[in-house]
């Protein structure tokens, strides 16, 4: 209802529940997408990385004013990957989050924290109860136990859920085991865990696992099927995925309609001898052989995941002997070449990820109907056949993390929509891309050895956003930024970072068409002033613009042209000495730590014109008052009294000598209404490497969310409001404090009762916090 009530307030809205569970079950990619698909509307979104994910939000969201909820989180990377740094989002989003873990806040930069208050005995117990037995009463027995552990949660929900859940847990492992040794001895795994799946949900498969774990049980697979199986599916819980599973590698010869084995998370003795025509999935994690059985004949196969497995090398072609006796063991016969070519019609998916011993990818021209392949973390991969650049189905293609790949081959993809090739340090140069590749929408390349692009990249017409962070020394070419669908480009802490003139027919297009990238990152780049040449001028519709931690020694008079630039971020350019424009509409400007900045910079970013027009929020070096704010203050507070109605547009200013700051943000302060708190502020901060006089320029009403303040109810003919950093910042940091009211009338700045209460006469106001 609270949420309800809110909403309207911001642009979108997203609950995240169980934010643990869900990470720990789908992986952090499940999370992103939630969050895209409800913020966006979008209920396709198909997410390939964590890193992707991270991109994708700060491109769509950076512009939005987002209230964000994550239930229930438990570790940082949880955070990283949904809520990174306060810039993803636009100015004055609220990230709400809900943990049992204080340092992880702190970790995270949480700048308010709410501890829930502990629950009193009578609602401890009766959760607790609940928790356990799932009624109102407990058994006579548990009574004592029941109270002890009440007094030891001291009153915690979380404390009480997590014992509940154990008390259940422990004794449902007590009847699993009665029920095994007493009815099922001898039985096959999936018969048992089929029959008690019915008595105790899915958790009964964790609790045969720690029965495993405790050596009460014990696996083995010796049983061979019938030709009735059609499915297997054996999951292995984590608590026993290292115990070695003996079993009989005949166990599938008779299964002549076996359509689907899946098998994860368990440690094989040896590998099958045999694999039915009839199969259509195969996963099977840690595939125990470096081979599949020679007389396997896949021609059904549509799915094949061999991820962890010993493979050493795969090939499909008749012609590639060496490639086929990888992976089908044959020490009897040869397989003739019309045969090899039909084996793998059918394929759509492959999988061979995490698969250390693979050193090449041979060729694969005869997978017509592959969509999708796969071989992230193949630390020894070193060769991929050019027929990879040429599957016309191929929609999705991975290979991250392959860092002894140096080349990869031309790629002419027409139905390809992902392509990730991060974190493959040894390569040097993005394949050629040989004719017009229009789905494909998200590229990252992420700690690439790249040097340049290719002229060919321009092939990428439906390119939407492009990762090219910590690519190293790249050149960039100058008409990128032109790419018809390209909206956002992330080229952080690519150091050395050059732009490279395109050609002369180039830049005559380039000099008509319009730039549609909003979002550009270049920081931590390194940059000095040639940067802002060629293609910087064409961003013409840029909204955020990132040049933190560069060294250029000022910013161009020709910014002020870029109209729709709202967010601008310098912080770290110690050598920024001059701006020398400011876009008419910027809103957010940040230069934390930009040292060498001219007093005459910090007049330009004073201008009254931009901040009367409302919603700014600035922050830079310098101590000068503006000549136009209408009051000033050598304390740490400033007041005006209004009649009628709240002003609509309130400048507020801040002078101090900062030695600890927040990175990312600019210190708020708090807010009485007749001497009542109205805004409480955030009061995280962080040290900052130097100390330096900063000013703290910004609208009242937009930076600290006053859009309820017409509710107030106001108790006399003139209302006084007082803005203060006390309590905030120590008093000697503070230089000056003001506000500027662009509505005159019927605001005063001294204080119309004074006189008239003695509790004013010494100056004092009573505050109700």
């Amino acid at each position: 209802l609270i949420i309800d009530e809110k909403f309207e307030k911001f642009d979108c809205l997203c609950f995240l529940a169980n934010v643990r569970e869900k990470s720990n079950k789908h992986g952090l990619e499940h999370l992103q997408t939630i969050l895209l698909s409800e913020i966006l509307g979008e209920m396709n979104i198909n997410l390939t990385s964590k890193q992707q994910g991270i991109s994708i939000i700060q491109s769509w969201l950076m512009g939005k004013k987002v209230l964000l909820i994550l239930d229930d989180v438990d570790i940082h990377k949880q955070l990283q990957a949904i809520a990174g740094r306060p810039d993803w989002f636009g100015p004055n989003s609220k990230i709400i989050i809900t943990t049992g873990n204080k340092q992880l806040l702190a970790s995270h930069e949480v700048n308010k924290t709410y501890e829930v208050k502990e629950l009193n005995v009578n609602d401890a117990l009766q959760l607790l109860t609940w928790q356990a037995f799932k009624k109102e009463k407990a058994c006579p027995t548990y009574v004592k136990v029941m109270k002890r552990a009440v007094t030891y949660a001291s009153g915690l929900p979380l404390a009480l859920e997590v014992i509940g859940s154990h008390l259940d847990e422990k004794k449902e492992e007590k009847n699993i085991f009665l029920d095994i040794a007493c009815y099922f001895k001898g039985w096959k795994v999936t018969e048992v865990e089929h029959i008690l799946c019915g008595h105790y949900d899915d958790c009964m498969k964790h609790h045969i696992g720690v029965l495993v774990e405790k050596s009460l049980i014990e696996f083995s697979w010796d049983g061979v099927g019938t030709s009735e199986i059609e499915i297997i599916c054996l999951d292995l819980s984590l608590s026993v995925k290292e115990a070695t599973i003996e079993w009989n590698e005949n166990a599938f010869k008779k299964m002549k309609n076996l359509k689907i084995l899946i098998i994860r998370n368990g440690k094989f003795s040896k590998g099958p001898n045999y694999f039915p025509e009839s199969l259509r999935v195969l996963e099977w994690h840690r595939y125990p052989s470096n081979c599949l059985p020679s007389n396997f004949h896949p021609k059904e196969l549509a799915i094949c995941k061999l991820p962890q497995s010993c493979i050493t090398s795969f090939g499909f072609h008749g012609s590639r002997k060496a490639s086929l006796r990888s992976i089908f063991c044959s020490s009897y016969f040869f397989f003739p070449l019309f045969f090899l070519l039909q084996k793998f019609r059918n394929l759509k998916v492959l999988n061979f990820d995490d698969c250390e011993f693979l050193t090449e990818i041979g060729d694969v021209s005869d997978l017509p109907n592959l969509e999708k392949l796969s071989f992230d973390r193949c630390g020894n991969l070193m060769t991929v056949h050019r027929s990879i650049g040429f599957l016309n189905k191929l929609k999705i293609l991975r290979a991250r993390f392959c860092s002894k790949l140096t080349t990869f081959p031309p790629l002419n993809l027409t139905s390809l929509e992902i392509l990730e090739l991060s974190q493959c340090s040894s390569l040097e140069n993005f394949p050629e891309i040989l004719g017009e590749m229009k789905n494909l929408l998200y590229l990252e390349l992420v700690n690439l050895g790249l040097k340049e692009l290719p002229v060919s990249f321009q092939n990428l017409v439906g390119l939407k956003t492009l990762s090219l962070r910590d690519c190293g020394i790249l050149l960039l070419p100058s008409n990128i930024v032109m790419m018809p669908k390209l909206d956002f480009l992330d080229a952080s802490s690519c150091k050395g970072l050059q732009w490279v003139k395109s050609k002369e027919g180039e830049e005559k297009v380039s000099s008509i068409v319009c730039s549609n990238v909003y979002g550009f990152a270049v920081d931590d780049c390194k940059l000095y002033d040639d940067f802002f040449s060629r293609g910087f001028l064409q961003l013409d519709h840029v909204v955020t613009l990132n040049l933190r931690n560069n060294n250029f020694t000022f910013l161009p008079e020709c910014i002020k042209e870029l109209q729709f630039l709202r967010i601008l971020e310098v912080g770290g350019c110690l050598h920024l000495q001059e701006i020398r424009g400011v876009p008419p509409f910027l809103t957010y400007f940040t230069a934390r730590e930009c040292i060498s900045l001219s007093s005459s910079s910090s007049r330009m970013l004073s201008n009254q014109e931009l901040h009367e027009a409302g919603q700014t929020k600035f922050w830079f070096p310098g101590a000068t008052i503006p000549e136009w704010f209408n009051n000033q203050s050598r304390g740490h507070s400033s007041s005006f009294w209004f009649r009628n109605e709240f002003p609509v547009n309130v400048l507020c200013l801040l002078l101090a000598r900062v030695e600890r700051i927040d990175v990312d943000d600019i210190f708020m302060p708090a807010v009485f209404i007749n001497g009542k708190l109205h805004k409480n502020p955030s009061r995280g901060t962080k040290v900052g490497k130097v100390k330096l006089d900063y000013t703290y320029l910004f609208d009242l009403k937009s930076a600290l969310e006053l859009n309820d303040i017409y509710e107030v109810a106001l108790e006399k003919e003139r209302n006084q409001v007082e803005i203060t950093y006390a309590g905030l910042i120590e008093t000697s940091l503070v230089k000056a404090t003001g506000t500027h009211v662009l509505r005159q009338d019927d605001i005063r700045y001294d204080d119309p009762y004074y006189g008239c209460f003695a509790g004013y006469r010494g100056g004092l106001v009573l505050k109700e916090l």
